[in-house]
């Protein structure tokens, strides 16, 4: 029934990668768990090779359904953009617990907090980062990678390859570059992850959007490989959309990020920023 043609679904062949996909992560978490306590070094690194591969050999049968078998009817879209759409909800979801952390912190500090925020106690009492240093250049990096993966998608939908390549290009460029100073400020960060909530909330609300960064900009240099290979038409590139969908995403997340983590944070009474 599957392969009949007397219904706009597709019916999944058989496939061992979600069992994969489970044991990977299982590894993975495990591994990292393990890693936190000084105990087996070679499960991390292990579970995430198995993630990859997972991933790659994943993506390499969707892209092939869609390109090649041409399986992805208007109707299996559809299907493809609600799961796209739950998706991204439930990592707003996964952030809001990152926020609830820091304001629940910041709006209610306690007496071992010094009563404010940041911390003014002697002993987690914290130097914090100017928002409008490297903060404010990577706000400007990824709004600017929004307006060209933005650009690449009206070339696309125009039929222009060369504006679609030259906008992923600058794209990507873009999210590399967000990534290569958010390193840079954490080798120089004047607090760290074990020295208190401060930088327990810090470095987890945007550690893990900077994961999310490195994941969009591998997925949008994937859609940039297919636009070399010509997998995307006007009508049909849904691969390209749920990437772009994603990276405008962890632009939102960034400016709630900037705001209230750096921003709003270094106004605070007692605020002392590094550096001055």
């Amino acid at each position: 029934m599957a392969h009949t043609g007397n219904h706009p679904y597709h019916l999944a062949d058989p496939s061992p990668w979600p069992i994969l996909g489970s044991i990977a992560a299982l590894g993975t978490a495990g591994g990292l768990v393990m890693f936190m306590h000084d105990m087996t070094p070679w499960v991390l690194p292990l579970g995430l090779l198995l993630v990859i591969y997972t991933m790659y050999v994943w993506w390499r049968d969707v892209v092939n359904e869609a390109t090649f078998q041409k399986v992805h009817t208007s109707v299996v879209q559809i299907g493809l953009r609600y799961g796209m759409t739950l998706f991204i909800a439930s990592e707003v979801m996964f952030f809001f617990a990152w926020f609830w952390a820091f304001f629940n912190a910041s709006l209610y500090p306690t007496d071992e907090m010094g009563g404010t925020w940041p911390p003014t106690s002697p002993e987690i009492g914290v130097e914090i980062f100017n928002a409008w240093g490297i903060p404010l250049v990577n706000t400007i990096i990824l709004l600017s990678s929004g307006v060209t993966v933005t650009w690449a998608h009206h070339g696309l939908r125009k039929g222009d390859k060369q504006t679609l390549i030259r906008g992923l290009w600058l794209t990507v460029l873009l999210g590399a570059a967000f990534t290569a100073l958010q390193a840079y400020e954490y080798l120089n960060a004047p607090f760290n992850f074990t020295g208190g909530i401060y930088g327990t909330t810090f470095f987890m609300a945007t550690g893990f959007h900077g994961a999310h960064v490195i994941i969009g900009t591998v997925f949008l240099a994937v859609c940039l490989v297919r636009a070399y290979k010509d997998h995307f038409t006007p009508d049909h590139h849904f691969g390209f959309e749920a990437a772009a969908w994603y990276w405008h995403f962890v632009d939102v997340v960034w400016l709630f990020l900037f705001t209230f983590v750096y921003w709003w944070t270094m106004t605070q009474p007692g605020a002392v920023i590094a550096g001055h």
